[in-house]
């Protein structure tokens, strides 16, 4: 142990007799391990928003719209609209095994809501109870509708945060009552904020029972007796996401006699597919941001290697001496094996922590980009640019260290 505390003193006292060369070369291999947890953690920063920014939809939902289907059976020259049906949702919901949760949703913009406090405009959505296990639709204050009010229709809402603000400008919204097109409704329950600065189209949104919806505000125009804007659902688990789509295109094509491939019979929003292909770009900019600080770590370590070698030139007759003198072949070897590994581990230490306490004060402040997290230290990342440095200081150490060490004493000694 002795022994291994003189030779990193005498590693030390030499990597100070060479100030400016010591930084220079440390400074590489820092730089070296900070871009790469900065470039990293840069990649993992953008996962996290847009996982986020997903989370504030809900988890695994599906969209179905309508599309397009052949005018004449089998003909593809032409095509008609179609509108999806309550009768659909009934279906599907009853039919389908592959989905965990469905809903009809009735969209009304053309609503006007009216309190004693003030009136606004805003979205009325009509949905199922189970609505709130599909959407990201948080009661902060009251209840969620229940089966009970469906069934019975009843004249209840629940309410956006934003929405409120407007029409109960900092009064209890709960228990009171609103005017929707001149029909009371008793508001049941306030949607907490959704999303950073609430922008989230569900903030401005009136959400009431769907048979209510049926009953009082049907969708208007011709053609459109009993149909529903579009529908939303979740597959039993995110794997069987296709599955569960092709089920539900075959159902209602089946209730509207056309082909369920069709490609225009339906426009279909997959965010299990979209998160699985944004997830797919991440991983890719992640192997290549990983690679550029890998590269730039690995320069940094050729200058170690080089400034070693630089060491066991200049300090030659050292060499000799020391083995005239006795020192082994083992002695020589640890002495600049240890120089070089302490500087590469030295330096990779300093760019991880400095790139840890930047990445920490950022996390301090709140996110300044939609869709993007503040940068953040990935254990992977961590462990794996110490590794990286413990092989850089192996290599950076031990092969100037066998040059040294197989250095002949009488040879070493002649040298000027």
């Amino acid at each position: 142990m002795r022994t291994l505390v003189e030779i990193v003193r005498q590693s030390i006292s030499t990597l100070w007799a060479h100030k400016l060369r010591s930084f220079l070369t440390m400074f590489g291999i820092a730089w070296g391990v900070g871009s790469l947890l900065l470039l990293v953690g840069l990649g993992e920063g953008f996962r996290s928003g847009q996982e986020r920014n997903m989370a504030n939809l809900g988890k695994d939902i599906m969209f179905t719209f309508t599309g397009r289907i052949p005018g004449v059976e089998g003909s593809s020259l032409s095509g008609r609209t179609y509108h999806f049906t309550y009768a659909d949702y009934v279906a599907v919901r009853d039919q389908a095994h592959k989905l965990r949760c469905i809903s009809a949703v009735i969209n009304r913009e053309d609503i006007r809501a009216v309190s004693d406090y003030g009136s606004t405009a805003g979205q009325v959505f009509g949905v199922a109870p189970v609505y709130n296990e599909i959407r990201n639709v948080p009661v902060d204050v009251g209840r969620w509708m229940n089966d009970r009010d469906n069934a019975d229709r009843r004249r209840v809402a629940v309410v956006g945060w934003e929405l409120v603000k407007n029409i109960f400008p900092g009064r209890p919204a709960v228990g009171s009552t609103i005017l929707l097109n001149g029909v009371q409704f008793e508001i049941i329950g306030i949607l907490a904020k959704i999303g950073r600065e609430g922008n989230n189209g569900s903030n401005s949104r009136i959400f009431m029972p769907i048979e209510t919806m049926r009953g009082l505000f049907p969708l208007k125009g011709e053609n459109q007796q009993d149909t529903i804007s579009f529908l939303n659902y979740r597959p039993i688990n995110r794997d069987l996401h296709l599955e569960a789509k092709d089920e539900l295109h075959t159902i209602i094509a089946r209730n509207h006699q056309f082909d369920p491939k069709s490609e225009d019979a339906f426009e279909d929003w997959d965010t299990i597919e979209g998160a699985q292909r944004v997830a797919k770009i991440f991983d890719a900019m992640d192997g290549f941001l990983g690679v550029v600080g890998f590269v730039t770590l690995g320069l940094g370590a050729i200058g170690i290697v080089n400034i070693m070698l630089i060491s066991v030139s200049e300090r030659t007759k050292e060499i000799g001496l020391r083995k005239a003198l006795g020192a082994t072949h083992r002695n020589i070897l640890t002495q600049f094996f240890v120089e070089g590994a302490f500087l590469t581990l030295f330096s990779g230490g300093i760019g991880l922590v400095l790139v840890g306490g930047l990445m920490a004060l950022l996390a301090m402040l709140p996110p300044f980009l939609e869709g993007f997290d503040t940068p953040r230290l990935v254990p992977s990342s961590a462990a794996g640019a110490i590794l990286s440095l413990a092989v850089a200081g192996v290599i950076a150490g031990l092969y100037p260290a066998r040059k040294a060490a197989l250095l002949e004493p009488v040879e070493a000694l002649r040298q000027e």
